[in-house]
């Protein structure tokens, strides 16, 4: 379990690079935006600037990820940008859901081999 751990920890952090770099260097050619809602939800994310801290959101916890330091963090970053990614795809642009499967799968991976760290915040009940 440790070696499957270090590869999808490995693979997230490789994917969240290329696609936070991606996101201020445009070094893979983005398609046409697809139609409907989906077109327009990222025309609107696009127009407002609100892609650049997602962006930032991608890159400094793929890093940490690739270091291997504060990977707890990185994947209490990564996560809430996975479902909106996981979402985004399942609702509005299903061509993109097998690599969000992929990315969810790896994070999941990732999260087992270091849950101890977020044992606190699955507590019921705090004592005071």
């Amino acid at each position: 379990m440790k070696i499957a751990s270090t590869i999808a920890r490995y693979l997230l952090g490789f994917i969240f690079l290329v696609f936070g770099l991606n996101g201020f260097l445009h070094f893979i050619p983005m398609p046409p935006p697809p139609p409907g809602p989906a077109g327009q939800f990222m025309g609107a994310l696009f127009i407002s600037h609100y892609l650049v801290p997602i962006f930032l959101l991608q890159l400094v916890p793929a890093i940490l990820l690739l270091a291997g330091r504060y990977v707890p963090l990185a994947l209490a970053l990564l996560a809430p940008v996975i479902v909106n990614i996981f979402l985004f795809h399942a609702l509005m642009a299903p061509s993109g859901l097998p690599l969000a499967l992929v990315v969810t799968v790896l994070w999941i991976l990732t999260f087992l081999s270091v849950r101890s760290a977020f044992a606190g915040i699955f507590q019921q009940r705090v004592q005071s």
